[in-house]
């Protein structure tokens, strides 16, 4: 490694209190061993700095000897390298990054499941013929995966109709209340899980509701999530073009705040609701249609493209 990428990988480890280097960003995660680093500092801190080494094969290959660990992330906490993703897991299961990140160890939550009997039967006959754990992780969009292997540290065990359940200490919270059942899908039997602690989905409002909620001067919040030259082309009055400034101002609104999005025909401006929906965000709207629809019913004064 030379001088230059030295000195660059020590001014980037301490610029701020925790540093991960990584694949992609905190907002887009690059590989599923950055998301799952990222996952748990979310719950943990509110801000912390990321290094995308997909942009930079210097500090990509620099930071591997800079360390001395050969893989990616790497997370370092008040300039101490911690580990990678492994690591962080089971400090994580443990208590141990709790302390490291001077955050209080929450209360050990063991969450309530129901279980039907018939899902009771499927998990029983699974976990005896494989003779191991099983598994149930909620991740912070509420995704829910259901496997079987080894216990891990730091998990926390529920039972219902003598299935045992395993969770990590994030997805225990999650799961508190979920209903398992075993039904007949299209494809076949599979698990159904309801759970109740799931944000709601992003609703989809119409031109002409949304107009009308403008003009009687509901509380709400309207972004555009197009480019800046689009937005050149066509707007609607009163709404605000979405840039990572103002995303990060949205993220400290009230998480009931109404939040409506849109862009050319509801495509882009739907995903950038999912993502604030996976930050707890609960009152969340897509205009159908997009800005193109507002201009056919509701204003033809703004240009169509």
């Amino acid at each position: 490694m030379d001088e230059q990428t030295r000195q660059q990988i020590d001014s980037l480890v301490a610029s701020d209190r925790v540093v991960v280097f990584m694949k992609g960003n905190r907002s887009q995660p690059q590989c599923g061993f950055s998301a799952t680093v990222v996952q748990i500092l979310n719950e943990l801190v509110p801000e912390y700095t990321t290094v995308d080494v997909l942009s930079d094969p210097a500090i990509r290959d620099g930071i591997k000897a800079y360390s001395s660990w050969p893989t990616i992330p790497q997370v370092y906490v008040g300039g101490e390298f911690i580990g990678g993703c492994d690591i962080v897991r089971e400090l994580y299961g443990s208590g141990e990054l709790h302390g490291k990140l001077g955050v209080t160890l929450p209360d050990l939550v063991v969450p309530a499941i129901h279980v039907t009997e018939a899902a009771a039967d499927f998990l029983r006959g699974a976990v005896e013929k494989s003779g191991e754990k099983l598994h149930l992780r909620i991740d912070q969009n509420f995704q829910t995966r259901a496997y079987l292997g080894p216990e891990e540290p730091g998990e926390i065990a529920s039972e219902s109709r003598g299935i045992t359940f395993h969770f990590d200490r994030m997805s225990a919270p999650r799961a508190d209340g979920i209903r398992i059942d075993y039904v007949q899908t299209p494809h076949g039997h599979d698990l159904a899980i309801d759970n109740p602690n799931a944000p709601p989905a992003v609703r989809e409002i119409d031109p002409p509701t949304l107009k009308a909620m403008l003009d009687a001067g509901k509380p709400l919040q309207l972004f555009d999530v197009r480019t800046p030259d689009e937005r050149a082309i066509a707007h609607i009055p009163g709404s605000r073009l979405l840039d990572a400034q103002l995303a990060a101002e949205i993220e400290k609104l009230p998480k009931d705040t109404m939040l409506v999005f849109h862009c050319h025909h509801g495509g882009r401006s739907a995903q950038a609701a999912e993502h604030f929906r996976r930050l707890g965000f609960t009152n969340l709207h897509n205009l159908t249609g997009g800005i193109d629809a507002w201009s056919q019913v509701v204003d033809a004064s703004v240009p169509r493209y």
